[in-house]
């Protein structure tokens, strides 16, 4: 009996902890912008497994996930950071860190959690386990363009100043002030591999760039000659450079007020080309195997979807999902898109080959869809 008891134990054990396990990889969220919540979605079964209340004011939410894709952190419009277990399909903290927030970024080795502001202005970076406040940067300015880089750093933007700052944590925390970097920059993307930061301009003509592998960063002007400026035009949306694409060899950008997307080498940050468009483009993401890029569109035109081959720089697909597209996430591999159309009340999900929408979810005024492989992910 002795004999026995020593493997049926263990027996009990494994079937114990497998019964527990959940595997995480296959998972995402889709905020539900008017409602306060998000839905958890097994992207292989293209199902809802829960959905997740009390988020605050998700109208212009995003997220960030932990290394080991268990908790999401979740930042809301009204100063809230919510972290969010889908392991239980609960909140596990919150914390409102101030009054109007857009956006944030979670370090590389996951420990810090950083959150962008527009009132009062600056940067507030929490622990991520706990959430207790980990540093305050005050910068008497909204703030834009935050992104995590390599080495514990956080790089972020002054809407009013034209400063891009570096706030390094890997010890005590420092921080590199850059000026002049443009006139009101509105948005930032960094590239996968954390050396190049772009900032758009709203207040005048081109980008501005900055190489992080400086010792010094210096701002590189980028597209000086393009903009508003040509032709001035109405902007319905400001376009989200975080939805960009990086196709291996070049940058696809979204205009500013303008009906195109803009190319410009990965190396030399020159112009390659420009591709009319069907509306002024919102988002311009890239398929994971970079031949095709995604883009839709602002209000009036948002109901369209445009594909660009990135050989020929041509459209060569259009489409109409529905009223209000506003976002879409590809699969880690890139075979489906998930789209949410928010007007509809639904998530639409395609084959990225053949066009043929596989499915639909319902949901409450969808809008940011986040699949859990963006934790493997810099700038994401």
């Amino acid at each position: 009996m002795k004999a026995l008891a020593l493997p049926l134990i263990v027996t009990l054990l494994v079937s114990s902890v497998s019964a527990e396990t959940t595997a995480t990889g296959d998972f995402g969220l889709i905020v539900e912008r008017a409602k306060g919540s998000v839905l958890l979605i097994d992207q292989s079964e293209r199902t809802v497994l829960a959905r997740i209340e009390g988020l605050g004011d998700l109208s212009h939410a995003s997220l960030v996930y932990s290394s080991d894709e268990r908790f999401a952190y979740v930042f809301g419009r009204d100063g809230g950071l919510t972290k969010v277990d889908i392991v239980t399909r609960s909140i596990v903290g919150r914390v409102v860190q101030a009054g109007n927030s857009i956006g944030g970024a979670i370090s590389d080795d996951g420990k810090l959690v950083a959150v962008s502001n527009y009132e009062p202005g600056g940067v507030r970076i929490f622990d991520a386990d706990t959430l207790q406040l980990v540093a305050d940067i005050p910068t008497d300015s909204k703030t834009i363009g935050l992104v995590d880089a390599p080495g514990r750093r956080f790089v972020f933007t002054m809407w009013s100043t034209g400063e891009t700052w570096i706030a390094d944590l890997s010890g005590e925390l420092e921080i590199t002030k850059i000026s002049n970097m443009g006139d009101r920059p509105y948005d930032a993307l960094i590239t996968a591999n954390g050396r190049t930061y772009i900032a758009g301009l709203f207040g005048e003509d081109g980008l501005t760039a900055l190489d992080l592998w400086d010792e010094v960063p210096e701002p590189i002007r980028v597209l000086p000659n393009y903009g508003r400026g040509q032709e001035e035009m109405p902007v319905y949306k400001m376009p989200h450079l975080e939805g960009w694409a990086h196709t291996g060899s070049e940058f696809v950008l979204p205009a500013v007020g303008h009906h195109e997307v803009l190319w410009i080498d990965s190396n030399t940050l020159q112009e390659t080309g420009r591709t009319q468009t069907y509306g002024q483009p919102v988002f311009a993401m890239a398929r994971p195997d970079g031949r095709y890029v995604w883009v839709n569109f602002a209000h009036p035109k948002n109901d369209t979807i445009q594909v660009i081959d990135t050989v020929t720089k041509e459209v060569v697909h259009e489409f109409k999902p529905g009223p209000a597209v506003l976002h879409m996430e590809f699969t880690s591999r890139g075979n489906e898109v998930w789209i949410s159309v928010r007007d509809a009340g639904k998530v639409m999900v395609y084959d990225t080959h053949s066009f043929k929408k596989l499915s639909e979810i319902s949901a409450n005024s969808p809008s940011g869809i986040f699949f859990t492989a963006r934790a493997h992910r810099t700038g994401l």
